[in-house]
């Protein structure tokens, strides 16, 4: 790691993981193994070793309330439990807005408010949630920007033959942006749709209903399921078009996934994706919602356009563990 940054011991908190699939329980092993790999001395716990803990040992944890409880209320519970034994700081993720509908959405600010109250510092993934958490009501305060990092991969110069199937990558959910991909590839002719992933907990139904309606449109669904690293790359590299459409977005790590592969996919405008298309320069193309047919349509004839070309590409793992390490020493200085 180029430029490394040497803070105290006491400065740097205990990086609390959880285990199994979730992308934020993941995002934060990975994060953590970092830090670690930069800063030997720093620590990582799990939830089930938090009890062996000695009691205001500073302790970082990375923030969903899906994770940390089955209800909002039941991560609050968890959340502020654990800040009233340990100088808390934490990077929040599916911070609450509009799409969380009007049952959940006060129920999550409820939730991220008394998590934001009860810690000494908080961190975000993009500017876009900053905003979000002041017009959601939840936090007005100091609130660091570390943005989801891309360690991109060196694409080989001859590209495969592609599938003329169009790509949505992660799990499937409602709002995630199947249907709007699914109606801008009927649109735009395109006969195959490729779900890179698998249903998220919950919302099998929800996927064999989006199948059926996309069968009744004329185009074909395949559900790859999970994918290990290397299956991923093999099937990343063969969608023909690959598309970001979901316009109420937290942070995106399938915008960040596409990337990394060396894919320039086509992403609906919204104040995120303008975002990351400013801190990565011509590795996504936007696209304004009506427009995406149309887009779908010049992709396809215009394969190269759907490849970024770059190694490395802005804004790695590396730069996120030296923005965290300086954010650590400042907010415990």
């Amino acid at each position: 790691m180029s430029s490394k940054i040497s803070i105290p011991d006491a400065t740097l908190p205990v990086l609390l993981v959880h285990p199994g699939p979730h992308g934020v329980a993941v995002y934060a092993r990975q994060i953590a193994a970092e830090v670690v790999a930069a800063e030997p001395h720093a620590r990582i716990t799990t939830v089930d070793a938090l009890a062996a803990l000695p009691e205001r040992t500073p302790v970082h944890a990375h923030v969903t309330d899906r994770l940390w409880g089955a209800s909002p209320e039941e991560a609050t519970h968890a959340l502020t439990g654990l800040a009233a034994r340990h100088p808390l700081t934490v990077t929040l993720h599916d911070v609450p807005q509009e799409s969380d509908g009007e049952r959940n959405r006060p129920r999550r600010r409820a939730f991220y408010r008394a998590v934001t109250e009860a810690s000494r510092g908080v961190v975000v993934n993009s500017a876009h949630e900053r905003e979000l958490l002041r017009e959601e009501g939840v936090f007005d305060g100091p609130v660091a920007v570390v943005p989801l990092p891309v360690d991109s991969v060196a694409v080989p110069l001859a590209t495969p033959e592609v599938d003329d199937s169009v790509g949505v990558l992660g799990y499937f959910y409602p709002g995630k942006g199947h249907d709007e991909a699914l109606e801008a590839a009927a649109t735009a002719g395109l006969t195959r749709l490729t779900v890179l992933g698998r249903a998220s907990d919950g919302h099998a139904g929800d996927l064999d209903a989006f199948a059926r309606l996309a069968g009744a449109r004329g185009v074909s669904v395949e559900v790859t399921g999970w994918l290990d690293d290397a299956e991923m790359a093999d099937r990343v590299r063969r969608i023909a078009v690959p598309v970001i459409a979901h316009r109420h977005v937290s942070a995106s790590g399938s915008l960040a996934s596409w990337i990394g592969w060396g894919r320039r996919p086509l992403a609906v405008r919204n104040r995120y994706n303008d975002e990351m298309a400013a801190l990565r320069p011509d590795t996504v193309t936007l696209v304004e919602p009506d427009a995406l047919a149309a887009a779908i349509s010049a992709a396809r004839d215009d394969a190269p356009s759907t490849w970024h070309g770059q190694h490395p590409v802005p804004f790695g793992r590396a730069d996120a563990v030296r923005a965290y390490l300086r954010w650590w020493s400042e907010v415990t200085s």
